[in-house]
């Protein structure tokens, strides 16, 4: 015979102190600003003027696939 005992745990999660999420946080920054200016930092879109950051993203935005010309 199946009992109808439904069993919760006796624990919350631990919460995950700043020290630890600080490292990823930063990282996942730095990785959205790195796709902008390979991706983005053209034409309308650019926050510095002139072709400097295009032209030393040129290749990384070929190799990623992002059309520049």
């Amino acid at each position: 015979m199946m009992s109808d005992t439904t069993f919760l745990p006796d624990f919350a999660p631990a919460p995950i102190p700043l020290r630890d999420i600080l490292p990823w946080a930063l990282f996942g920054i730095v990785l959205l600003l790195a796709l902008y200016f390979i991706g983005a930092e053209e034409g309308a879109t650019s926050l510095i003027s002139g072709m400097y950051v295009h032209e030393f993203v040129h290749d990384g935005r070929h190799l990623l696939g992002f059309p520049c010309h």
